[in-house]
């Protein structure tokens, strides 16, 4: 039977600033990718978090990003390279230490937003992050997009690497993201979103924006938990995978 994990970014809500419902998020997923507290989060509201995905078995991720809590992490930082890994690792400490106190453990790494798009992108930033992993914890996954050359770095630089697939976002017809800022780049249909997914997980095909289909494999899929109408097609996502056979399971142990 085809097995894929099923991952969500949560820990993002702060009180001033509601972006996912973690509670229900968490009964549907099988990996958790838990903010730091530098493009969102609080410490109280990530422990509950992490406390959450302990108790329903979900595997930890930490999700740490640029230090932009104003701009959610989406915009690009111009930071050299010593703060970058500084910041990685701190995030990664922290994330850490609340994941024991909630009687977890971080299992793997996989950078947020803008960070995300350079690490898939750049070498340099790619091989910084890496960097940042290994000085905490060498056995620590990196979660990447599925083709970047961000996995090819990181993988030489001696971390395993997982790549993952988006449900709820369009593709390039290169297998690049389709930029935030340009129409049609993030999808809300449960429906269409699941079939997308059952195509990718039986095919390892997705179709581009421009309608081309283009290879994509990967082991995890994402849904954005602060997308609107998230838990819906969450849902919808793991019930058509599961109707076409397809096994959700984590992919960390």
């Amino acid at each position: 039977m085809t097995s894929i994990d099923l991952n969500a970014d949560l820990g993002e809500n702060v009180p001033s600033r509601v972006v996912a419902d973690d509670a229900a998020m968490l009964r549907i997923v099988t990996s958790a990718n838990v903010a730091c507290g530098f493009h969102a989060g609080s410490p109280e509201g990530i422990r509950a978090t992490l406390v959450g995905a302990v108790a329903r078995g979900v595997a930890i991720g930490a999700h740490p990003g640029y230090d932009d809590l104003e701009g959610f992490g989406r915009r690009e930082v111009d930071v050299d390279d010593a703060t970058l890994q500084a910041q990685v690792e701190y995030q990664l400490g922290a994330v850490g230490g609340l994941a024991t106190a909630a009687g977890g453990r971080v299992a793997y790494v996989k950078p947020h937003g803008a960070l995300y798009a350079a690490v898939a992108r750049d070498e340099r930033r790619a091989r910084v992050v890496a960097a940042a992993v290994r000085a905490i914890d060498p056995s620590l996954v990196l979660l990447g997009l599925a083709g970047s050359r961000g996995l090819d770095v990181a993988e030489h630089a001696g971390l395993e690497v997982v790549a993952e697939a988006f449900a709820d976002r369009a593709y390039a017809p290169d297998g690049s993201l389709v930029p935030r800022s340009q129409p049609g780049a993030v999808l809300h249909d449960p429906r269409v979103v699941a079939a997308r997914m059952v195509r990718l997980a039986r095919e390892g095909v997705v179709d581009a924006i421009d309608g081309s289909s283009i290879a994509v494999h990967a082991r995890s899929i994402c849904v954005h938990g602060d997308s609107p109408g998230a838990v819906a097609m969450a849902e919808a996502t793991r019930e058509a995978l599961r109707g076409a056979d397809v096994e959700l399971a984590r992919f960390t142990a």
